[in-house]
């Protein structure tokens, strides 16, 4: 039996674009957050760069992508995809304590503090990680988002 590496004949990979409503600051935002994250773990190396990587994640988030889609359209594996899409999660997580931030806009002058928040829809998770990104208000699986701003929006 012999082992190819090539496709079956009359078939080859197929990539497709897709458009993301996102901004470039976001996607620069969590590059930035990755880079940090990776000086911080001393990590010498990704095989695609933090820019790249956010998209790919972000892509995985907002629109459902699976993973296997994504890893084969970037030349990656499936796995190396959930590792990023989990890494990329749990980096938000190091916003400024709400402390800080309130002091901050007394700082600045500012009166009156705004908080909203919105429900980013994910795909269902399986295992014990269920339940805990099930928002029943919404009726469906996501990540919670929250924002605290002055009323110049800062």
């Amino acid at each position: 039996m012999t082992k190819t590496k090539g496709h079956p004949e009359g078939t080859f990979p197929l990539a497709y674009q897709c458009r993301l409503p996102l901004s470039t600051r976001t996607v620069n935002h969590l590059a930035d957050l990755l880079r940090r994250h990776l000086k911080t773990i001393r990590s010498r190396w990704r095989i695609l760069p933090p820019g790249k990587i956010a998209v790919i994640v972000l892509a995985v988030l907002r629109h459902d992508q699976r993973l296997a889609d994504m890893a084969g359209g970037n030349g990656v594996s499936e796995s190396t995809v959930r590792r990023w899409r989990d890494e990329l999660i749990g980096l938000p997580t190091q916003a400024p304590r709400l402390d800080r931030a309130l002091k901050k806009v007394a700082k600045q002058g500012g009166e009156v503090v705004l908080i909203d928040g919105t429900l980013i829809r994910t795909r269902r998770r399986t295992g014990k990680a269920d339940r805990r990104n099930y928002s029943g208000k919404h009726r469906t699986h996501g990540l919670h988002f929250l924002a605290l701003t002055d009323e110049n929006g800062a």
